[in-house]
């Protein structure tokens, strides 16, 4: 993977990277000052497409907001996907606002409180329950409300799946409720007052491994096939997880997806078609519809030689754009691939690092890269930017201003 296959995915003319279909230059003078975020509608719209033409069109697409919960954003995809996943009732209230139906909208994630809880079954969102005491905080809400509450149990699967960045199932986890749990928790609770639609199965993210995440889906399907003999009404809802990686690095490869495709393909119109014919069968994405759609645009402030080495310092760093510093899970870091913006049509000049404006030498965008000859006043630009970019920064760090985000 090198910048120049980043660079084509957005466009480029006369010498500076096209987001949106604007220059980097007009783009950043629009919005005012450096660093900010851009998202390009037109690459998430392409990542949707081809999603829809290669999945199983009985497959519905569940947009995980936690990717990026950015307004706008969530706008844009409402139109695009059927589902929306939220973690937190901020995010659930986002959702609420766009044109998605409540009942298409799920809430997922540990320690959901009673409050929240109880603004999820007033709202009519499907609650993917993770524990017994959420599932008798839920039916406590319902009956304090007069509602049915919609529930899907999320199941912590006995089987863990390899190559995932982050292992969301298998083993002891945080996530759901044990799979060998479930037969008891249905035999005590199937009947309460709430609507049991079926299970959510998420066994982990970022994988780039197709043939993985073809066998998780798998062995998710025969999972909920044994519990659904449990359960007193057919299954109406399988969220499948998602897990679906992006390459950040040059030795990623991207994510085969032909491959997933005739996966998924041979699991609907064999077991799911045969056993849950009544189910919207969910796949659930944040990164791979958001990640490769986002740059992080960021000034060199100073260029500055140490010992030998070239330093280039900008204005933004780690506090706006961890995980491209290395301290977002990586055990080893990598760089995330990264251009001067303003330079496309300038080959590689000179090695360089780069480096933010924050007091710590763990605040490094890019460790030796080859790049243009860049000073002071040019934009430097980090691609694969549009997941788990500001929100899951510490942006209160040193009290820098907080970046500006722009859909474009």
């Amino acid at each position: 993977m090198i910048p120049s296959e980043h660079v084509t995915a957005f466009g480029a003319m006369a010498g500076e990277l096209r987001v949106g279909g604007m220059p980097l230059s007009r783009l950043a003078s629009r919005v005012g000052a450096t660093p900010f975020f851009a998202y390009d509608r037109a690459v998430m719209n392409a990542r949707i497409d081809l999603l829809r033409e290669l999945l199983p069109s009985r497959v519905e697409l569940s947009f995980a907001m936690k990717a990026n919960p950015m307004p706008a954003v969530v706008q844009h995809l409402s139109q695009r996907v059927d589902r929306i996943d939220v973690a937190s009732a901020l995010e659930m209230r986002c959702a609420l606002d766009t044109t998605i139906r409540p009942d298409r909208v799920s809430f997922a994630g540990p320690g959901k409180t009673p409050e929240e809880i109880r603004q999820a079954v007033a709202a009519g969102v499907i609650v993917e329950v993770e524990s017994t005491t959420e599932l008798i905080r839920v039916l406590k809400a319902g009956d304090d409300l007069g509602l049915t509450p919609l529930v899907a149990l999320r199941v912590n699967p006995d089987f863990s799946v390899k190559g995932s960045g982050m292992r969301m199932g298998g083993g002891s986890q945080q996530f759901g409720m044990d799979a060998e749990q479930i037969p008891q928790v249905l035999a005590e609770y199937a009947e309460a007052g709430m609507d049991l639609l079926g299970f959510h199965v998420f066994a982990g993210s970022q994988n780039l491994n197709a043939e993985v995440i073809v066998e998780a889906q798998r062995r998710t399907v025969d999972l909920v096939t044994r519990l659904a003999d449990e359960l007193p009404r057919p299954i109406r809802y399988l969220n499948l997880g998602g897990g679906f990686g992006i390459p950040y690095t040059e030795r990623d490869r991207p994510l085969d997806l032909d491959v997933v495709a005739a996966g998924l393909h041979d699991l609907i119109d064999g077991p799911i078609a045969e056993r849950f014919p009544e189910s919207a069968t969910v796949i659930e994405l944040g990164r791979y519809l958001v990640g490769e759609a986002g740059v992080y645009v960021t000034r060199v402030v100073d260029r500055k030689v140490s010992r030998g080495r070239t330093y280039l310092v900008v204005d933004g760093g780690m506090h706006h754009q961890l995980a491209a510093s290395g301290n977002f899970g990586q055990a080893i870091r990598r760089n995330y691939p990264l251009i001067v913006g303003n330079r496309t049509d300038a080959g590689a000049g000179e090695a360089v690092t780069v480096v933010g404006c924050l007091c710590t030498p763990l605040d490094l965008l890019g460790d030796d890269v080859e790049l243009p000859p860049a000073g002071i006043g040019d934009l430097i630009v980090i691609f694969q930017a549009g997941a788990y970019g500001l929100t899951a920064s510490p942006t209160a760090f040193l009290g820098h201003p907080a970046p500006a985000e722009v859909l474009v």
